[in-house]
C-alpha cells in the first residue's frame, strides 16, 4: 500500500532530523560535547553531619552529599542501623543521593598507627555495603598526615589498606586515599596493595596547597586511579586564591575521561552557606557546561 502524502511528509521530516542531528554531531569538534557531573557537597562544610543535611542540600540545588561516619564523640554513629535508616530515609525523602562515606576522624587516629582506626575502616566498609554506598574516603591530615619521606608510615599504611583490601572488594567499595602525598607517592601506595577497591581521593586544592601540580597529577593517576574529587578554594572557586585553574582543571579531569562525582568542600565566607554554596555550584556547572 503507498503511503499517505501526510506519511511520506511526516517520514521525511523524521529522517532528515535524525540526519541533521548526526551531522551536527559529527561535525562537532572532539571532546566538545561534555555533561556536566553530579555535584555533591560534604556534610561538615554543609554545617549538618546529620540526616538534615540532605534538607539542607535540596535547598542549594545539589545533587547529594557525601556522609561522615562520625567522630569519636559519637562513637561512629553510622555504625547503628537506626542511623543509617535515618539518613537513607532522609535522602529519600529530599531526593538526594550519597555518592560516598568519609573517615575525616582518621586526621585524629590514625589509620597507620591507631588499631582501632583500622576497625573502623572495617566497620564502615560494612555500613556502606549496606547503605549501598561503593566510596569511602579515608582522611590522611593532621595527626595522621601521611608523608613519602616517612618510608615507616608508609610501609605501615600499605600493609593496613593491604588487610583491608579484600574486605572493601567483597563488599563493592572504593577505598579513596586523601592526603597531601604527591601523585607519584600515591602510585607507590596503590601499586604496593595491589587492588582496584583501594584508590586516590583526589582533592584538587590538596594538591595545589602541597605544592604539586593539580593538572599533571591528574593526568599521572589517570582515571582508573581516582575513585572521586573535590574541590574547594576560598573564598569562593571563581574569586579564590589563586593556586588553581580551574578551568585547567576541568579540561584534565575530561582528557582523562573521568565521569564521577564532584563533591564540594568549600567554606562559607559570608556565613550563608546556602548562598555560598549556590554560587560555588553554579560556577561548577558552567565550567563542565
Amino acid at each position: 500500500m503507498r503511503p499517505t502524502r501526510r506519511q511520506f511528509l511526516a517520514g521525511t521530516v523524521s529522517t532528515f532530523s535524525v540526519l541533521g542531528t548526526a551531522r551536527l554531531l559529527s561535525a562537532a569538534p572532539a571532546g566538545s560535547r561534555s555533561t556536566v557531573p553530579k555535584i555533591g557537597m560534604c556534610d561538615w562544610s554543609l554545617g549538618q553531619m546529620n540526616p538534615s543535611a540532605m534538607s539542607l542540600a535540596r535547598q542549594i540545588g545539589l545533587d547529594g552529599v557525601e556522609v561522615s561516619v562520625g567522630t569519636r564523640e559519637n562513637n561512629m554513629w553510622l555504625r547503628r542501623e537506626e542511623v543509617q535508616a535515618e539518613y537513607l530515609q532522609a535522602a529519600r525523602d529530599q531526593g538526594m543521593a550519597i555518592p560516598s562515606l568519609a573517615l575525616g576522624e582518621l586526621n585524629h587516629v590514625p589509620l597507620m598507627s591507631e588499631p582501632r582506626a583500622a576497625l573502623w575502616v572495617a566497620d564502615a566498609i560494612e555500613v556502606a555495603r549496606r547503605m549501598k554506598v561503593n566510596k569511602m574516603l579515608l582522611a590522611f591530615f593532621g595527626k595522621g598526615e601521611l608523608k613519602g619521606t616517612n618510608a615507616e608510615d608508609m610501609r605501615r599504611t600499605i600493609d593496613v589498606l593491604a588487610e583491608l583490601a579484600p574486605r572493601a572488594e567483597k563488599a563493592g567499595v572504593v577505598l579513596g586515599v586523601e592526603s597531601y602525598l604527591s601523585a607519584e607517592d600515591h602510585l607507590r601506595i596503590l601499586d604496593a596493595v595491589k587492588s582496584k577497591f583501594v584508590q586516590v581521593y583526589y582533592d584538587v586544592k590538596n594538591m595545589a596547597d602541597a605544592g604539586h601540580d593539580p593538572v599533571a597529577a591528574l593526568e599521572t593517576l589517570g582515571r582508573e586511579r581516582i575513585c572521586q574529587i573535590h574541590f574547594k578554594d576560598t573564598p569562593y572557586l571563581e574569586d579564590g586564591s589563586g593556586k588553581v585553574d580551574w578551568p585547567k582543571t576541568v579540561a584534565a579531569i575530561r582528557k582523562i575521561g573521568y565521569e564521577g562525582w564532584i563533591v564540594l568542600e568549600t567554606p562559607s565566607p559570608s556565613h550563608d552557606v546556602v548562598a555560598d554554596t549556590k554560587k560555588n555550584l553554579e560556577y561548577v556547572r558552567r565550567l563542565f557546561a
